[in-house]
C-alpha cells in the first residue's frame, strides 16, 4: 500500500500535468483523482480543496525558484548597477534549475503561471504575494531603480505587459520553435527562447513615456 507521502505526490504530479495542459478551471477533481488513481477523500485529506491543491502545485516550484532568483539578483546588484537586461537575465539560471526538479520543469512552471494569469485566479495572486512578496518586491524594486524615468503607475502596466509576453511566448514555444526551424532553419531550446525574449522585454520596459 502506498504511503501517505506517495499518495500526496501522485496527486500533485497528476494535478500539475492536468493543470498545465487543460488549465485550472477545466480540470476537475474527478479528472485528477482518476489520473492519480486515488479517491476524492485522499485529495480532501491532503489538501482540503481544489484551491489549496492549485497552490500546493505552484508552491513546489515557487519554493525553489523564488529564493534562487533573489540570490541571483543580489549577486548582480553587488557587482554594480545592473541594466534591465541584466535583471531579467538573472532569472534564467533559476528557471533552468527547475529542470533538475522535474523533467521539463521550466516549461511546466511557466505554463502554470500563464494559466493563473490568463484564468484570473485571484487566490493565486494572494498566495504568491503573501508567501513570496519579499522576493517579488526585490525584483520590482530592482527594475524600478534601473528605469527611474518610468513613473510607478506606468511601471505597473509595463510589468504586466512583460508577464503577458512571457506567458504567450511560453504557451506557444513549441509552435514557435517548429516555425523557426521550418522557415528559417533555426534551432532553439527552452533556454534560447527565454534569452531571445529578454532584450525585447528590457527594451519595452525602458522606452520613454510618450508625452502625446
Amino acid at each position: 500500500m502506498a504511503s501517505r507521502s506517495d499518495t500526496k505526490t501522485r496527486i500533485l504530479d497528476a494535478a500539475e500535468k492536468l493543470f498545465a495542459e487543460r488549465g485550472f478551471s477545466e480540470t476537475s477533481l474527478r479528472l485528477i483523482t482518476s489520473k492519480a488513481e486515488v479517491n476524492l477523500a485522499s485529495v480532501n485529506y491532503h489538501f482540503g480543496s481544489k484551491k489549496e491543491l492549485i497552490r500546493a502545485v505552484l508552491a513546489r516550484y515557487l519554493d525553489r525558484f523564488m529564493p534562487e532568483a533573489s540570490d541571483e539578483l543580489m549577486l548582480i546588484k553587488a557587482s554594480g548597477d545592473p541594466s534591465l537586461n541584466d535583471i531579467f537575465s538573472s532569472l534564467v539560471k533559476p528557471l533552468l534549475e527547475l529542470n533538475k526538479f522535474k523533467v521539463d520543469g521550466t516549461s511546466t512552471f511557466l505554463q502554470l503561471l500563464g494559466r493563473g494569469y490568463i484564468e484570473s485566479q485571484g487566490h493565486l495572486r494572494w498566495f504568491i504575494t503573501t508567501h513570496y512578496g519579499e522576493h517579488l518586491n526585490k525584483f520590482v524594486k530592482a527594475v524600478a531603480e534601473s528605469a527611474p524615468h518610468i513613473p510607478p503607475a506606468e511601471m505597473f502596466w509595463r510589468l504586466h505587459f512583460t508577464l503577458g509576453t512571457v506567458v504567450f511566448t511560453m504557451a506557444s514555444a513549441d509552435a514557435l520553435t517548429e516555425i523557426a526551424q521550418a522557415d528559417f532553419n533555426e534551432h532553439y531550446d527552452i533556454e534560447a527562447v527565454i534569452r531571445k525574449v529578454i532584450p525585447y522585454l528590457a527594451a519595452g520596459v525602458a522606452v520613454p513615456v510618450s508625452t502625446q
